[in-house]
């Protein structure tokens, strides 16, 4: 058993919130023993009520988070495990529906251990209705952000909890498909915790629980303030002059004391919040920075490269980063940085290409304002996946170009002495990038 704070529904909902309000849920017809009949269930459900206080595993109404109003359905892990059976469904699907009804926000506090065996396979199918109402809020751009409490397993963290927009988890919370008593004898444990889940990008943070409410309530004010004007160009950190020639550019944009994305990102907001990982297994950390923060009052999405090559990873990242703030109606700044897409071995297996083309294509579709500043260098098409058309601008201290001067030379079979003379030829200077139209100059 896991070391990790296990809280009933009513307090956790209390630990994070003001004013709750129950909402109301519709009640089936008691069947005795269930649908399947199964001997003793009734038994069974009768003293979970008399442990917990709870007629089910869950409990939904509406409450403020730190100002933000929104709908929370808790987990009471102690009435059955929190499993789901047929009355849980129709307690969330109400949920669900009100959220959608009233333009609320949901925060599904999680704490289960899957579907209800009392119930059969009548209670497995209730991950289905749970998906559904899940997927109707995301259509509706509302957002839906998860905390994971000590256990989420089986269908309920493939639903409610791996489902949601933005995942935060206890610390040392148990999470994973597999429940405790299902998995390998040899599986390892650590591998099924909320750090795990972090460090393999299926969740985006673990928050002690005295951060908690502060925490979601950050998430919940900055994910709900949409906006249809672009996000403002941030203003050149470094240098202020023109590079005098190609490779003049190049040296500037590789200077270690250049200015990287943290520093951009911490002149910009006044507050932010980052995601994690490409949901798929992996992160970037060290190559691509992804989140939301305040600017000016304003909630923009960001994803900013840091200099290092970006892997399959970071820029899964990133397109997860830009079509949540599509759905959600909100600006998205990207800043370009990176000799190019990490092209070792291991990149190819990750899937590098298809990673770079799904973000290709979610900054050409997307619908709310994508504004680029490139800080650094912009190698290849690792560098153009991250940049807006039409609405891109560069430092005096970056570089934008087709292949590193070096790759270019040696393509051309040229000595390594001419790499100065193929940075020049590639014009690869912003104001080189201007006179070709490539970029913008009407910015600060």
């Amino acid at each position: 058993m896991s070391g990790a704070l296990r809280l009933g529904a009513r307090e956790v909902v209390a630990l994070v919130s003001d004013a709750f309000t129950e909402l109301p849920h519709p009640d089936r017809d008691p069947v005795p023993d269930g649908p399947l009949a199964w001997p003793g269930y009734d038994d069974s459900r009768a003293r979970a009520t008399e442990r917990t206080g709870e007629s089910e595993s869950v409990v939904c109404g509406t409450a403020s988070v730190e100002g933000t109003r929104a709908v929370l359905i808790a987990f009471e892990f102690g009435f059955l495990g929190g499993s789901l059976g047929e009355r849980t469904g129709d307690r969330l699907e109400a949920a669900y529906t009100y959220a959608r009804a009233h333009r609320l926000p949901v925060v599904p506090l999680v704490a289960t251990g899957g579907s209800r065996m009392q119930e059969g396979m009548l209670a497995l199918t209730q991950l289905q209705r749970v998906a559904r109402q899940s997927a109707l809020t995301r259509e509706a751009g509302l957002p839906q952000i998860a905390v994971v409490r000590d256990p989420t397993t089986g269908g309920g963290w493939a639903t409610l909890g791996a489902g949601a927009d933005v995942i935060l988890a206890l610390p040392g919370v148990q999470v994973g498909f597999a429940g405790s008593r299902v998995r390998p004898a040899d599986a390892d444990p650590a591998a099924y915790t909320a750090e795990a889940q972090v460090a393999a990008g299926s969740a985006d943070a673990v928050v002690a629980p005295e951060r908690l409410r502060e925490t979601l309530g950050r998430w919940l004010r900055l994910l709900t303030a949409p906006s249809d004007e672009p996000a403002p160009v941030p203003r050149a950190l470094g240098a202020r002059d023109l590079p005098a020639s190609g490779w003049d550019a190049v040296r500037r944009a590789r200077a270690p004391e250049r200015p990287r994305a943290g520093r951009y990102l911490d002149a910009y907001f006044t507050d932010r919040v980052a995601i994690r990982g490409d949901r798929c297994g992996g992160a970037d950390p060290d190559g691509m920075l992804c989140g939301f923060g305040e600017h000016e009052g304003r909630t923009v999405a960001y994803a900013a490269q840091t200099g290092a090559a970006t892997r399959p990873a970071g820029y899964r990242t990133a397109t997860r980063l830009i079509r949540l703030a599509d759905r959600l109606g909100i600006p998205v700044l990207t800043l370009v940085d990176t000799p190019g897409a990490a092209n070792d071995a291991e990149a190819e297996r990750q899937g590098a290409g298809a990673a770079i083309a799904e973000l290709f294509g979610a900054v050409a579709t997307a619908r709310t304002p994508v504004t680029t500043l490139v800080i650094g260098e912009g190698g290849s098409g690792g560098a153009l996946a991250l940049a807006a058309p039409g609405r891109t601008w560069a430092t005096p201290d970056s570089y934008f170009s087709v292949i590193a001067p070096e790759s270019a030379a040696a393509i051309l079979k040229r000595p390594p002495e001419e790499v100065e003379a193929t940075a020049n030829q590639l014009r690869v200077r912003p104001q080189d990038l201007a006179e070709l139209g490539l970029i913008r100059t009407d910015g600060p």
